[in-house]
């Protein structure tokens, strides 16, 4: 019996791909290669260079170092492009390829230039705000808050034609105002509101692009993480950058119930309202408010520090997380071991991010060293496009890398490069309107950027949001569905980019009006 047993595993055992033997060969044979190149290295570094001899078999130290910087960015970006493709962590990607090319341009020597990469931005207090406005996020998350604002919020638009879709967009501007993390609202708002949808014979595809395109505010309205990350790469004021960008959000958002209710209205069919029995009234509305008295009065405070210029996003961030601790208390969800998951939840989601700072920093840095910079910028000045045309041009560039890349990769990579381009650059309005001033084209570009992330998010066939809300959806949608959900809410976006694009005044009005 036990033999025939061993017999049946043996002849059910899945057949090995064809493909994976090829592949399995390549990454061993990839990794041999190298270790035998570092061995080298290594015994011309410790054997021959100190008595001045020539070499031990081949030596890579120098051996790009004749290259102009056209073949050079043609080498590093390509390399990256091979290895993310490989699935290879961004962050060990770009450190590695950094390093790697400071050795081949020049010697062991100049990785001497490492700390003065990295060292800046372990010391720059701004990147503080990030794990306290995370913890923040996550303390609220498990507190329960999230469930009980959409519960809420639904029962006060339930009465509406596509009153669940719109209370869930809602709800997702109010979460980004407390989590600043897109992958969090889009899988929280999924796992909650997409059942309750589809139990209400809601159209799948506006159940999908309401969660998806609302998940995505949190790159958006504050306190969003990558502001924090575009001021510190882009020497920009962080207060400045999230007033910037809080009117856009709320733009969008507007936008987005807009479409849905007018949608459902002139098609009943699409989102039914609410059953009259499950109707609440007025009073009953009122008391379910009291619940997120104490959440929204943190958000608010939070909010209204930053927005004052009372306190430093820091400042801000400390006060958040602090509360987060109260409101838990407040609500009786507090315990150490939520303490313990929302701190974990921290360490993991900071660590991340500042890993691949530190590891792109080298990158580019090196590249900009190189003189990159001016390639670039000489590049894009010659296509002769004009200053709108060259921006545009940059906006496609960022929706592309947006569908390879995490948001934190791309920031990384491109602003460096492309901020310089945009300030030397006059925009003198489209259409007969007057552009941004001088002294606001760094502002403006910076949220215009985090709306073109925001895209990117949305954008087929690899956009985050797309498989984050593919996670939590029935089986018999299909990722096709997905994809058409995600249009609609993509056209709406670019329009609300254009809009910023011709009227910067929606950017740059509140910030000078605070900051003057």
């Amino acid at each position: 019996m036990d033999t025939a047993m061993n017999t049946n595993k043996t002849t059910t055992k899945p057949p090995r791909k064809p493909g994976a033997l090829v592949w399995s060969i390549l990454v061993y044979g990839g990794t041999l290669a190298v270790t035998f190149c570092v061995l080298v290295e290594m015994i011309n570094i410790f054997f021959y260079d100190p008595w001045g001899d020539d070499k031990f078999l081949f030596r890579t130290a120098g051996i790009l170092a004749g290259y102009d910087i056209s073949t050079l960015t043609w080498i590093m970006f390509g390399s990256l492009v091979v290895f993310l493709m490989a699935g290879l962590p961004l962050a060990f990607v770009t450190g590695g390829l950094g390093c790697v090319f400071i050795y081949m341009v020049g010697d062991q020597a100049m990785l001497n230039i490492l700390p003065s990469r990295i060292f800046p931005m372990m010391t720059n207090s701004d990147l503080s705000a990030i794990p306290l406005f995370i913890f923040m996020a996550a303390m609220l998350e498990r507190a329960g808050i999230i469930e009980e604002m959409f519960s809420v919020v639904y029962k006060w638009m339930g009465g509406l034609r596509g009153g669940l879709a719109a209370a869930t967009i809602v709800a997702s501007t109010i979460l980004a105002a407390m989590v600043g993390v897109i992958g969090a609202a889009v899988v929280t708002m999924g796992i909650l509101a997409l059942p309750a949808m589809l139990s209400r014979n809601y159209d799948e595809k506006i159940a999908l692009g309401s969660i998806m395109a609302g998940g995505t505010l949190g790159i958006l309205i504050p306190p969003s993480i990558l502001a924090i990350l575009y001021a510190v790469v882009a020497q920009q004021s962080v207060g400045e950058l999230y007033i910037g960008s809080f009117v856009p959000g709320l733009m969008l958002s507007g936008m987005y119930v807009t479409y849905v209710l007018v949608r459902s209205y002139l098609n009943k069919d699409l989102c039914p309202a609410m059953p009259k029995e499950e109707l609440i009234n007025f009073v009953e509305k009122l008391k379910l408010l009291k619940g997120l008295i104490a959440p929204l009065f943190l958000v608010f405070l939070v909010l209204g520090l930053l927005f004052g210029g009372i306190a430093t996003p820091v400042e801000a961030a400390g006060i958040g997380s602090c509360g987060s601790v109260i409101v838990a208390i407040i609500q009786r969800r507090f315990s150490l071991l939520v303490l313990k998951e929302a701190s974990m939840t921290t360490l993991r989601a900071t660590t991340m991010v500042l890993w691949i700072m530190f590891g792109a920093s080298v990158f580019v840095g090196f590249y900009i060293l190189q003189g990159g910079q001016a390639f670039i910028t000489d590049t894009m000045l010659g296509l002769g496009l004009g200053s709108y045309g060259i921006l545009f041009l940059m906006m496609f560039l960022l929706v592309v890398l947006g569908m390879f890349l995490d948001w934190v990769g791309i920031l990384l990579l491109a602003v460096p490069i492309f901020v310089p381009i945009v300030k030397s650059l006059t925009f003198d309005g489209l259409f007969g309107l007057p552009g941004p001033d001088s002294s606001d084209v760094a502002l403006w570009f910076g949220v215009l950027y985090i709306i073109n992330m925001q895209m990117s998010f949305l954008s087929p066939p690899f956009g985050y949001a797309l498989f984050y809300i593919r996670g939590v959806t029935p089986p018999h949608i299909k990722m096709s569905t997905i994809f058409q959900a995600s249009i609609v809410f993509l056209i709406m976006q670019c329009i609300g980019l254009a809009m910023c694009v011709i009227f910067p005044a929606i950017i740059t009005y509140f910030p000078k009006l605070v900051y003057g």
